[in-house]
């Protein structure tokens, strides 16, 4: 089979033969048919992600870890968790018997494989309780998951959206009320801060982290005694740093609460997420920005500066 195929850690995947996968007890063999390359794909196999290790520690090894394909029977499913060294960048892969579910069959699978980057956005209702005409804040919202945490939000009812990210014109297109270039020195942008929350952020969604947070919770401190107004900031992704420097004035007096995305998550509510998401695509209320290329064009999609917050999409 021809697969995308990783010779060392921090290359570029290359279009070539592999062995095909063989099916052991308790697996199955699914023909791919579309994979979205994210940018945690990316990190592992440059080797600069936490789990970097588990899969890159004997190569070569094929990229990615979900897509969508089909069972020997042509049922169209989900799968994820390929068996090393088989990920989801080929034409087959291999993966255990609980590993796969059925997808819709009425939606283009290019389309499929992205809806778990928007239920990224649905962590503003299931990690921070939020309610309808609430003000969210998106940080980052220029990438794929920012892009849809704004539609998202929008969609669950929010009263305002302002959305940060380093490129005004994309920002202008993400249907946010506000936009803050954080591409400005730290006075400029605690001051961008400052000026667009009005009677305060009520939700912050964070794919950032790094320096426009770090600013961002700063200018929150009250500038005198009075009863915080809560902002619940859920992280989510780490594009501007790993780390902050945390005042604990920021937490102590200005009302943030912050915890992790999985925060709220179970299977009832994942199923609630991804429901909601599958019946906003249907309606075309909920839309993908996507950048399909076949598998044969691995090498140079991998390598693509182009894309502007749209999701690579890998077709077979």
């Amino acid at each position: 089979m021809k697969a995308a195929v990783l010779h060392e850690v921090g290359g570029v995947p290359r279009y070539e033969d592999f062995p095909d996968p063989v099916a052991g007890a308790g697996e199955v063999v699914i023909d791919v048919r579309a994979v979205a390359v994210e940018n945690v794909d990316k990190m592992i196999a440059a080797g600069t992600h936490y789990a970097s290790k588990e899969f890159v520690d004997r190569l070569p090894v094929i990229p990615a870890f979900d897509g969508v394909g089909e069972l020997p029977d042509g049922t169209l499913v989900g799968f994820g968790r390929p068996r090393h060294p088989y990920g989801a960048l080929a034409e087959k892969t291999v993966v255990s018997a609980d590993a796969y579910i059925p997808v819709p069959t009425d939606i283009d699978p290019a389309v499929v494989t992205v809806l778990g980057t928007a239920i990224n956005g649905m962590s503003v209702r299931t990690a921070a309780g939020f309610v309808p005409g609430e003000t969210v804040l998106v940080q980052g919202a220029t990438g794929v998951a920012g892009r849809l945490a704004v539609k998202a939000a929008r969609l669950l009812g929010a009263g305002r959206i302002v959305a940060t990210g380093r490129d005004d014109t994309q920002l202008r297109e993400v249907g946010a009320d506000t936009v803050i270039n954080t591409a400005v020195d730290d006075d400029a942008l605690a001051k961008a801060f400052t000026e667009a929350k009005g009677d305060g952020y009520d939700v912050v969604v964070d794919f950032l982290w790094g320096r426009p947070t770090e600013i961002l919770l700063r200018s929150l401190i009250p500038d005198s005694f009075a009863f915080p107004k809560p902002t619940r900031v859920i992280q989510i992704g780490e594009s501007a740093g790993p780390s902050i420097a945390l005042a604990a004035a920021s937490l102590r007096t200005s009302g943030i609460e912050i915890c992790g995305a999985a925060k709220g998550l179970d299977a009832d509510t994942m199923r609630a997420s991804y429901e909601q998401v599958l019946a906003w695509t249907r309606s075309g209320e909920l839309t993908f920005e996507l950048a399909k290329a076949p598998l044969r064009d691995i090498e140079a999609a991998w390598q693509r500066t182009d894309l502007r917050g749209r999701r690579l999409v890998v077709v077979m």
